[in-house]
């Protein structure tokens, strides 16, 4: 069964280094980038490089380079021309060896914003056009988890478009929902306990991202996708940590229904992120972690469309949620 990524949403997974691959519709101002990896126990430097085209000679619009080298520090630069500018440089190590990160980058329109596990690490003011950039360059110590492109649908112009070969990936999202779609603006890092409301309700192939983090500790979560005005549970999702399961159910008339334990494999241990794409089918959920089919469960409500909340709880840091 395959992974179908939701408009807005463009992910690869576990990707191989050195990684050196355009950006899906080129960077815009409003784009994020989501690295997910491991440092490697003995890491010494890796790099982020967002790069106007590709080969030898580049020009490089933003160089993010965490430095292992007994003066740990991560340097900011550009390269123009074959020229590196003026190198800054902040004399903090967010990342640690052998230890997960999140390293989420965002196109601003004064500047790059850099995010590492959640906290706000630095600002790097342009210094090349953010439209020039095409591909995205990364290498060094460390194992890729994943890598995704979010937002940054173009806007409507009759002019081209950079990188035409590239269509942009909310390109869409004005039409019905053919496709994958996605209803709400995506929220990041939200306080948890999380709840929202699915505007429109749940139609079919309606897609919701989930992206967060297991703390060491971590017991168990729980997701649940309800009807507000009845208190029904169409989809309960619940990761039990100490157990290594996942448990699917629904709720339903004031009763639990029948448990579900089987999948795939379990990408919710402690320590570690996770990428949740929930989509809702005609006659069931499908559920993908990772980018891997994780589990399916039917329809026990009959008017799915119902359902209008969003629920997410317990031992978990999110990072995005996109409904």
């Amino acid at each position: 069964m395959a992974f179908v990524p939701a408009p807005g949403y463009q992910p690869t997974y576990n990707p191989t280094l050195p990684y050196y691959k355009p950006i899906p519709g080129g960077l815009r101002v409003g784009m994020s980038v989501y690295i997910q990896g491991v440092a490697n126990e003995h890491m010494k430097r890796f790099f982020v490089n967002f790069v106007v085209g590709q080969g030898p000679g580049a020009d490089v619009a933003f160089h993010f380079n965490p430095r292992f080298d007994g003066w740990d520090k991560v340097v900011f630069n550009s390269q123009q021309d074959g020229k590196w500018g003026n190198e800054e440089k902040k004399r903090s190590m967010p990342f640690r060896k052998g230890a997960a990160f999140e390293l989420v980058i965002m196109v601003l329109p004064e500047h790059y914003k850099v995010v590492v596990n959640g906290d706000p690490f630095y600002e790097f003011g342009h210094r090349i056009p953010v439209q020039l950039v095409t591909h995205l360059q990364v290498d060094g110590d460390l194992t890729l988890q994943s890598i995704n492109f979010i937002g940054g649908q173009p806007a409507p112009s009759p002019g081209p478009m950079p990188n035409p070969g590239y269509p942009g990936p909310g390109k869409h999202n004005q039409q019905p929902c053919n496709l994958p779609c996605m209803e709400g603006a995506p929220t990041f890092n939200p306080p948890v306990p999380y709840k929202a409301r699915l505007q429109g309700g749940l139609v079919a192939r309606r897609t919701i991202v989930i992206k967060g983090y297991v703390p060491p500790s971590g017991k168990s979560l729980v997701i649940n996708f309800k009807v507000g005005s009845s208190g029904d549970v169409a989809l309960h999702i619940n990761p039990r940590l100490t157990e290594g399961i996942v448990v699917r159910n629904s709720y339903l008339n004031g009763k639990w229904g029948a448990e579900e334990r089987k999948s795939s494999f379990n990408p919710f241990a402690p320590g570690q992120f996770f990428d949740l794409s929930i989509r809702c089918g005609l006659d069931r959920f499908k559920v993908y972690a990772n980018g891997q089919h994780l589990f399916d469960f039917s329809h026990r409500l009959s008017n799915f469309q119902g359902v209008d909340t969003l629920e997410i709880q317990g031992d978990v840091t999110l990072s995005y949620v996109q409904i």
